[in-house]
C-alpha cells in the first residue's frame, strides 16, 4: 500500500448503543379498550373472559387499571375511588346488588382470569388495598359489596390472594377503626365467609393475616372490651365466634396464671402469699375450681430443678417438690371430685414424662399422707376410673398400696 492511500473500514460492523426507548404510559387508551370489551358483550363474563384472552392489551403494564375497570366500571382517579374521565360500563362490582349470588360471577369471572395471566394477582392486591383503604369513600352499600367480594374471593380460594397483604392496611387507617368502618366491613366480611365456611376457616385465614391473637383492634379504642366485642357480635348473628373468643380469653388467662405461680413456687414464695395469687387470679378470671387443680399441678411440676439424665436426682426432686407445696393443693382440693381430677392430671403427666413414670405411686401415697388425697378417691380411681392412658400399668404399681388400705380399714 502506498503512502498515499488511506486506510478504510471496509468489511468491519461498527457496533452502536441501543437505547431503550420505553413507550409513553396511556392508561385511559387500555380502560376504554377493557370497557368497550364489556360493552360489546353487554356484561356477560363468559365472553369478556373469552375476548381478554384473546385481546393484545397490555395487562402487564396497566394491571391495576384492569381492575378498577373491574371494580368500577372505570378508571379511577389517583389516590381515590371518584370516576376518572373516559369510557365506563355498568356492570362493575360497585353497581352490581350487595348480594353475593351478584358478586359471585364476577369473583368466579376473575379467576379465570387469573388463571390465564397469574401475575395479575398483585394488580388485584393493590387495588383491594387502596380501596379498603379509602372505605370512607364509599357509601355503605359499596363497602357492603367490598366485603361481600373479599368474603367469596377467600372462599373461592382466588389465586394467591394473601390474607395479610388484604386486612393489614385496614388496621393501618386509625380513622377507619375510629369511625367503626372497619369493624362494619368485616363484620360483613365474617358474615358472608361463615355462609359457606367453617369457622376453623375463618380462623385459619385470620392467622395467615396475623390477626388471630387480638381481634379487638377492629374496633374502635372506647369499645376494646371483651363484653363490647360479645354483645357486637351476638347482635350480628356470629355466635360461634363469640364461643371462640370467648376462650381464647379464657386460655390467656389460664396461661398467665400458670405463669405467675411457676415463677412464685421458683423462688419458693411463702405459701400463703401463693395461695392469695391463686385465689386473686380464679376470681379475675372466673376459674372454674377443675382449672385451678390442674393449673396448680402444672406450676408445682414446671419449677422442678430437673437434673439432666440422672434419674434419682430427679426422682428426689420431684417428690420434694410434692410435699413442699401439698398444702397449696390441700388448700384448693376441697372435695372427692377435685382430688380425682388431681389424680388424673398426675396419672396423664406420669404417663407422659418418663422422669416420671415410676413415681406415680410414690406420689400419690405422699399426697394421701398429707391429706391432699382421700382413701375413698384413690380407691375410686382404682376400681373405677376412666382414663386409659397408662392406666394399665399405674393401677399394678398401685396395688400394694390399696391392699394396705383395705387392710387397714378392716382393722379399724
Amino acid at each position: 500500500m502506498s503512502s498515499k492511500e488511506r486506510p478504510t473500514l471496509g468489511g468491519t460492523r461498527i457496533k452502536t448503543r441501543k437505547r431503550n426507548i420505553a413507550a409513553p404510559l396511556d392508561p385511559a387508551a387500555f380502560a376504554d379498550a377493557v370497557v368497550q370489551i364489556y360493552l360489546d358483550n353487554a356484561g356477560d363474563l363468559e365472553l369478556i373472559a373469552k375476548s381478554i384472552e384473546s385481546s393484545d392489551l397490555n395487562f402487564s403494564r396497566y394491571g391495576d387499571t384492569f381492575f378498577e375497570v373491574v371494580f368500577t366500571g372505570g378508571r379511577t382517579q389517583p389516590g381515590t375511588t371518584k370516576p376518572d374521565e373516559g369510557e365506563r360500563h355498568p356492570y362493575s362490582i360497585i353497581e352490581s346488588e350487595p348480594k353475593r349470588e351478584c358478586i359471585l360471577p364476577s369473583v368466579i369471572y376473575i379467576q379465570k382470569i387469573l388463571r390465564r395471566k397469574p401475575f395479575l394477582i398483585k394488580n388485584l392486591e393493590n387495588v383491594m388495598q387502596r380501596f379498603l383503604q379509602s372505605l370512607e369513600l364509599f357509601e355503605e352499600n359499596g363497602r357492603k359489596k367490598l366485603a361481600i367480594f373479599t368474603a367469596l374471593a377467600f372462599s373461592q380460594k382466588l389465586s394467591g390472594l394473601p390474607p395479610e397483604n388484604v386486612f393489614q392496611p385496614l388496621l393501618n387507617k386509625d380513622n377507619l377503626v375510629a369511625k367503626g368502618l372497619v369493624l362494619s366491613f368485616i363484620t360483613d366480611f365474617f358474615k358472608e365467609y361463615l355462609v359457606d365456611n367453617s369457622l376453623d376457616d375463618l380462623i385459619s385465614i385470620l392467622k395467615r393475616g396475623k390477626m388471630e391473637d387480638n381481634l379487638l383492634v377492629f374496633f374502635p379504642a372506647s369499645k376494646r372490651s371483651a363484653e363490647a366485642f360479645s354483645e357486637h357480635f351476638m347482635n350480628a348473628g356470629l355466635l360461634s365466634l363469640v364461643e371462640y373468643n370467648n376462650k381464647k380469653i379464657f386460655e390467656v388467662k389460664l396461661e398467665e396464671m400458670r405463669s405467675a405461680l411457676t415463677t412464685q413456687i421458683s423462688e419458693e414464695t411463702d405459701i400463703s402469699e401463693v395461695i392469695e395469687t391463686v385465689k386473686q387470679h380464679a376470681k379475675d378470671a372466673k376459674l372454674p375450681d377443675i382449672e385451678i387443680v390442674r393449673i396448680l399441678w402444672d406450676a408445682i411440676m414446671e419449677a422442678v430443678q430437673w437434673s439432666g439424665k440422672n434419674q434419682q436426682q430427679n426422682a428426689n426432686a420431684a417428690m420434694h417438690q410434692v410435699k413442699t407445696w401439698a398444702k397449696l393443693l390441700n388448700t384448693f382440693c376441697t372435695s372427692g371430685k377435685l382430688q380425682l381430677e388431681l389424680m388424673y392430671k398426675i396419672q396423664v403427666q406420669c404417663y407422659e414424662d418418663a422422669k416420671l413414670m415410676k413415681l406415680f405411686p410414690d406420689i400419690v401415697r405422699s399426697l394421701y399422707d398429707q391429706d391432699v388425697l382421700a382413701e375413698d378417691t384413690i380407691l375410686h380411681w382404682f376400681r373405677k376410673g376412666t382414663n386409659p392412658r397408662g392406666r394399665q400399668t399405674f393401677v399394678k404399681s398401685l396395688e400394694a398400696f390399696v391392699t394396705w388400705l383395705d387392710e387397714a380399714e378392716e382393722e379399724e
